[in-house]
């Protein structure tokens, strides 16, 4: 089979689960990670003929994006920050509404600040290699309970070439931090249980559970944990990053309030939901 018969293909047998647009990308990236090929190599050389052994690995590849599966996790990694980071099942799918985050972080600090920073929620290590590599005077110490999460994000900073303090750690269970930090960031579970017929079936089936869900009882469970330690763990006039549920925002505003904070900043997200939190310790 050419690859142009192949993505005639993908965009038939897709076309019930993923518009064109989805099916076009899904392929292109396909076609770089099996073929080595870019969109480019594909244009110039349509007639290309695929080898029986790599159409295998393909046929699987697209029967498991017909049951919804990510296409992240089908090639082992996605872009984040302009970075490439592997991910697998153990892990969240880092999102552009967290680049959004990382790069508000940025806005106010440079690569000359010295900061000492605390982030919540390892996962692929996507947030601290991201600070890392900009913030290249930075301390970072990354907390995470899954210890598979910890060695994919542990991979992905030796990737990188990025010094950062891992540690297997359950945030609930943590009484005080041990040290003070300038800067503390989290991007915790957010989605609640309700919300869960919102998500897309690849969210849904695939993505970590733990990371995603919060019980709709209390949904603000890791933001009450993290802000009471960092009205400790922050030294005066340190910051609290949050990403947070897009309908939670005032919630927390008045929770943040309540715990002393003083200068409070809510912030949308290109799409213009409320996503992200600055807090400021007095």
């Amino acid at each position: 089979m050419t690859t142009k018969e192949l993505k005639l293909k993908f965009l038939k047998e897709l076309e019930d689960v993923y518009s064109p647009e989805e099916t076009t990308s899904f392929f292109f990236l396909l076609m770089e990670h099996f073929l080595g090929k870019k969109r480019i190599d594909l244009a110039l050389d349509p007639g290309s003929i695929i080898d029986s052994e790599t159409m295998g690995l393909i046929e699987k590849a697209l029967a498991q994006l017909k049951n919804e599966y990510p296409v992240q996790y089908i090639t082992g990694k996605t872009d984040f920050m302009g970075l490439t980071f592997e991910v697998n099942p153990d892990v969240l799918i880092p999102r552009p509404e967290t680049e959004e985050l990382v790069s508000w972080v940025l806005s106010f600090h440079t690569e000359n600040h010295e900061l000492d920073i605390l982030e919540i929620g390892s996962g692929s290590g996507c947030i601290p290699v991201a600070l890392s590599k900009n913030l290249q005077k930075a301390r970072i110490r990354s907390l995470d309970l899954s210890k598979k999460a910890l060695s994919v994000a542990k991979s992905n900073a030796k990737i990188h070439g990025v010094s950062i303090d891992f540690q297997q750690i359950d945030i609930l269970a943590v009484r005080d931090l041990d040290e003070t930090y300038d800067l503390i960031i989290s991007n915790p579970p957010y989605v609640r249980e309700s919300e869960k017929e919102q998500m897309h079936g690849n969210v849904l089936r695939y993505e970590p559970e733990t990371a995603l869900y919060v019980t709709d009882e209390d949904p603000l469970l890791f933001y009450k944990k993290i802000g009471r330690l960092a009205q400790t763990g922050l030294r005066p006039g340190g910051e609290l990053f949050f990403e947070i549920n897009q309908y939670l925002g005032e919630q927390l505003i008045s929770l943040l309030t309540d715990m002393g904070f003083g200068y409070i900043e809510l912030k949308k997200d290109i799409y213009g939901a409320d996503r992200m939190i600055r807090a400021v310790k007095n």
